[in-house]
């Protein structure tokens, strides 16, 4: 019979996902002979056999990978050589240190614990029973442990941790699941849980005591620390709050499977989907109004929605067994600060938190945050990716490598080359020194894992963020790029469009190209560039960043201040009981005068200013917190829209919103209530949306609308906009895998520099060519 040899390179996820295991059995099933090996950041191998063989193990290679595996390309070339020798069999390679310049590195998320790994930790008479670090090659830590490729226990934290002869054996043999699991481990030479000088299951006894006292415990898991208490217990969750300075934003609430989210959330197919994938992610999901009964009301003030998630570890999945019950899992640091990855850091940043700390003795090599999701219709949307989704890699029109510096808050960087961009996890804040030396510790770390080197960095067009301050220290060439262009172009690259297209950028501030404040922004873009065809009316903001802070600055400017002034819009009794009267005369003055007043035109800032007129929020201790109160007070609540009006303005289309709060006000005197004022404002904003949009398409502006920005992460306003959109026959797209606040920026920086770079370089060879 005929003999084929063929090499083969596989690219993609293909390391630490239990690929060459596979490969072995796919090879050894349809008796082939051969070899395979982990070279740099990909697959290598080697097959001789059959023709029919080769072929249908070449076809299986990418239809029948590991289900964390993501194949990018497999490559097939005739052997050199006459290949495998007949009846040589097939192994597994120690991998190969070659390395790749510019070859293709792509590096796994971590994995949450799988079926037959939590069967494991259940069953008494498993060896791994009650083990918190249980994991195979599909679960377990990936991206947090991981030192350098090619993906070995030695290039990784296990390293410190030699396999006894059992988990040796299981490593070594090709018929069981852990089979080059790199992870592996056992109670008998894997990592140990530690609570003061206690170890093991002791330890873990001391911090389900804490927990059922009342207590916080700080616990260290995949990507760094996390605070844990009792979600059921109110002054446990109170006292949490104070300790971390975290009055009200919601606190993410693991439990421990679909059945209880059910009981405390409406739970639809795909986000039950969700919470089960291997990422498992926090899912935003609408509240069950009995479900208030188990939890504490302080977890999620101000809104009807709860993030909900399930067990990710062996350790999460004990605790919530032992404690039976739904317990708080937050970030693991004081507000504004990255997360502790170490006992030492955890106890100094900590301490005044946490009753107590549950350690153990695998170093976290990069910090990743959980990551946030929620399904609107049958769309599964990231508003923070970390944790099981980062850094998998994204598409992203770039040849040469690049990196975007991404934005102030919610910030992130992202590394693209190749055609591909790897978004690193939520960081945080950068006006906290500590995060930003978070920042750029984790930069050097996944350049050098990816093996990206820059050619350029993009950044904001804000002097004042620390990431553009970042990027002028880089000593590579800059390229600026308009914050809501960066929006746009972020959920432009993330559906593959390279052409022009329509934008609606939504969010609380950004500098635009005249030096103003924009954030209600209609533009017709491509990823080189773009051009302002509308826009929201601009109000000031007395006292800048304080405005942010108090919403009730903005309404008085709004309503003193209004780009368009309304005759008997005041202010009348509207603050009286809240507001000192001497300060909102003091306001008012400044706005009148125009002092420490900077002018925007910011849907974000419009969410404050109703929020504090309907009487919802004044004052607020976190970014979103008036518009998160606002959607909440809506809900499914339906209202006539109020008054508005579109007026062109130096050849752009702006909308008026003089009239539509003169229109609150009158129906907030007659008696409206809040749910139908809230619910009035989403559907006014919508309607002037869909008509600036229109107003631009008319004009010949394109039918594909990219929507974006932070105030689309509100599922109401994003029903309404994309409903009224495509009445009109429009195609709409906003993002999915990519954040759509500032978390996606640096994403969209990124498409950006690639796209003026491929430009640049097309001019110059066409330049070229004609000399």
């Amino acid at each position: 019979m005929a003999r084929r040899a063929r090499d083969f390179e596989v690219t993609g996820i293909v390391q630490g996902v239990g690929y060459r295991p596979f490969v072995h059995r796919t090879a050894t099933a349809l008796g082939l002979d051969g070899w395979v090996v982990n070279v740099d950041g990909h697959v290598e191998g080697g097959v001789a056999g059959s023709p029919y063989a080769v072929e249908e193990f070449t076809r299986l290679l990418a239809s029948a990978a590991p289900p964390l595996a993501r194949v990018r390309e497999v490559r097939t070339t005739p052997a050199t050589g006459p290949g495998p020798a007949p009846g040589s069999g097939f192994e597994v390679r120690v991998s190969g240190l070659r390395h790749v310049p510019g070859g293709p590195r792509e590096i796994p998320p971590d994995a949450a614990l799988c079926a037959a790994c939590l069967r494991e930790l259940l069953d008494p008479r498993d060896r791994r029973h009650r083990y918190p670090f249980v994991n195979c090659t599909d679960c377990g830590p990936r991206a947090t442990i991981i030192e350098d490729l090619p993906y070995d226990r030695v290039r990784t934290t296990m390293r410190r941790f030699p396999m006894c002869a059992d988990c040796a054996a299981e490593y070594a043999d090709p018929r069981d699941r852990r089979f080059h699991a790199e992870p592996i481990a056992c109670p008998a030479c894997g990592p140990r849980l530690a609570w003061d000088d206690l170890a093991g299951d002791d330890a873990l006894a001391a911090a389900v005591k804490t927990v059922d006292a009342g207590g916080t415990v700080a616990v260290l898991g995949l990507g760094g620390y996390q605070l844990v208490c009792d979600a059921t217990d109110p002054a446990a969750v109170d006292r949490l709050r104070r300790r971390k300075h975290r009055p009200a934003k919601p606190l993410a609430v693991m439990v421990h499977d679909p059945a209880e989210a059910r009981r405390l959330a409406r739970v639809g197919t795909g986000a039950a989907a969700l919470l089960t994938s291997p990422a498992r992610p926090i899912v935003l999901l609408p509240a069950l109004p009995g479900g208030g009964q188990r939890i504490a009301p302080g977890v999620h003030p101000g809104t009807d929605r709860i993030g909900l998630f399930l067990p990710t570890t062996g350790l999460h999945e004990l605790l919530l067994r032992d404690l039976a019950r739904p317990l708080v899992v937050t970030s693991g640091n004081l507000s504004g600060e990255p997360l502790a990855l170490d006992a030492a850091t955890a106890r100094r940043t900590l301490g005044a938190v946490a009753d107590g700390f549950l350690d153990h003795d695998r170093p976290v090599r990069a910090r990743y945050d959980d990551s946030v999701t929620q399904v609107t219709g049958r769309t599964v949307r990231t508003v923070r990716r970390a944790r099981g989704l980062a850094p998998a890699p994204l598409p992203c029109p770039a040849t040469d490598g690049v990196v975007g510096a991404g934005a102030q808050l919610k910030h992130t960087f992202t590394l693209a080359a190749d055609g591909r961009a790897h978004l690193a996890p939520h960081g945080g804040d950068l006006s906290d020194p500590a995060t930003y030396d978070a920042f750029t510790t984790s930069y050097e770390h996944l350049r050098a894992l990816t093996d990206i080197t820059p050619r350029a960095v993009a950044h904001d067009l804000h002097p004042g963020y620390l990431s553009t301050q970042w990027a002028r220290e880089q000593r590579l060439p800059l390229v600026p790029v308009q914050h809501h262009h960066a929006h746009l172009a972020a959920c432009a690259a993330e559906h593959g469009l390279t052409g022009p297209f329509t934008g609606v950028a939504y969010d609380g501030l950004g500098l635009g190209d005249d030096g103003t404040l924009w954030g209600g922004e209609i533009l017709v873009a491509d990823l080189t560039g773009y051009r302002r065809v509308g826009r929201l009316a601009t109000a000031p903001l007395p006292g800048g960043d304080a405005a942010v802070r108090h919403p009730w600055r903005t309404a008085l400017g709004h309503l003193h201040g209004a780009e368009f002034p309304q005759q008997g819009t005041g202010v009348g009794e509207l603050f009286d009981g809240r507001i000192d009267p001497r300060h909102v005369l003091a306001v008012r003055t400044m706005v009148e005068r125009g002092l420490n007043c900077p002018r925007a035109s910011s849907a974000g800032r419009l969410f404050d200013a109703v929020a504090s007129l309907i009487g919802l929020v004044d004052s607020v201790s976190y970014e979103g917190e008036a518009a998160v109160a606002l959607e909440a007070a809506a809900g499914r609540t339906r209202a006539v829209p109020f008054d508005h009006r579109l007026v062109r303005v130096d050849g752009l289309w702006v909308y008026d919103t003089a009239p539509t709060l003169a229109d609150l006000l009158t129906r907030r005197a007659d008696g409206a209530d809040q749910a139908h004022l809230a619910a009035a404002f989403h559907e006014t904003l919508a309607r002037a949306t869909a008509e600036l949009v229109g107003r631009a398409v008319a004009a010949g502006a394109p039918r594909t609308v990219c929507l974006a920005g932070g105030c689309f992460v509100n599922p109401r306003l994003l029903g309404d906009v994309r409903r009224r959109l495509r009445a009109q026959g429009l195609r709409v797209l906003t993002g999915e895998a990519v954040p759509v606040g500032d978390g996606g920026i640096s994403y969209g920086q990124a498409a950006v520099a690639a796209a003026r770079l491929a430009s640049r370089t097309s001019t110059t060879s066409k330049t070229s060519r004609k000399g």
